[in-house]
């Protein structure tokens, strides 16, 4: 018995604490969500297995989410608010385990000390061809660009552009860096980083993005976490993100605004 519940310890409180994430931040039922996010702190003290170290980083870090009112409000307190949790979410997981474990268990590898490889490159170019041909539809067929508000100001613009790019930087640093290597400890890659990318979907579907958007952001999520894995740079998958946030940005502004930036040739 003692050997069957070390085997299924971290598949069944990994996929209990992306469950908890789905309903306590992706559908926002704050009752069930807390319930579950209880219970899998709960299990995950009492078990035996190692997983009781390092699970509670995540699981803390989606109580601050949990905490935190996650929309697309550009105001400049709801701003500072969600730079707030969202920097903690980041930076206890990080300090705990690096200074209290003494481990290096989550690492933001900036750059792998190699040049871009040519076709990597082209993944960046290719990415933002289909942005810029898949954004723009999607915001209108779904209407989702009604989710974010598009101030025609000089500093509604700004602050809309740092939303945007901040929370698509935020993405990588917590997801990838964090979430996914906590998984990765306990699971295969491959499990791992479906996990992560539940939890990223979630995220993003509460921050806006409806109708089919969220299969999108999953399949992004899963590249995102194949391509940290193989390339080991914070700096290419986040260049990879912001590339797709600047033509989110560009995309909102022309779905409120058409006239003001004619260059998107699908809408």
């Amino acid at each position: 018995m003692q050997q069957i519940r070390s085997i299924l310890a971290p598949p069944l409180l990994i996929a209990l604490t992306c469950l908890s994430g789905v309903v306590l931040i992706g559908l926002q039922w704050q009752v069930p969500g807390w319930s579950l996010w209880a219970l899998t702190l709960v299990l995950t003290l009492a078990s035996s297995h190692p997983i009781r170290r390092h699970l509670p980083l995540v699981l803390g870090s989606l109580a601050l989410l949990g905490i935190t009112p996650i929309n697309t409000d550009v105001s400049n307190a709801h701003m500072l608010q969600m730079a707030l949790t969202l920097t903690l979410a980041v930076a206890i997981p990080y300090a705990v385990s690096k200074y209290l474990m003494r481990e290096d268990l989550i690492q933001f590898p900036i750059h792998n000390k190699r040049r871009w490889h040519r076709s990597e490159f082209i993944y960046i170019f290719v990415t933002a061809a289909i942005a810029y041909l898949l954004l723009p539809f999607y915001l209108a067929d779904t209407g989702s660009y009604q989710n974010w508000s598009v101030e025609p100001t000089t500093d509604g613009l700004i602050r809309l552009f740092i939303g945007t790019n901040g929370l698509g930087l935020w993405d990588e640093l917590f997801f990838i860096c964090t979430v996914l290597a906590v998984f990765r400890r306990y699971l295969p890659f491959v499990w791992a980083n479906l996990a992560q990318a539940v939890l990223f979907t979630s995220f993003l579907y509460e921050l806006g993005f409806r109708g089919w958007g969220p299969a999108a952001i999953f399949l992004f999520a899963l590249s995102q976490g194949y391509i940290f894995r193989r390339t080991g740079s914070l700096l290419y998958i986040v260049t990879i993100h912001l590339t797709l946030d600047f033509i989110l940005y560009l995309a909102l502004i022309h779905a409120y605004y058409p006239h003001w930036l004619p260059i998107f040739i699908v809408s």
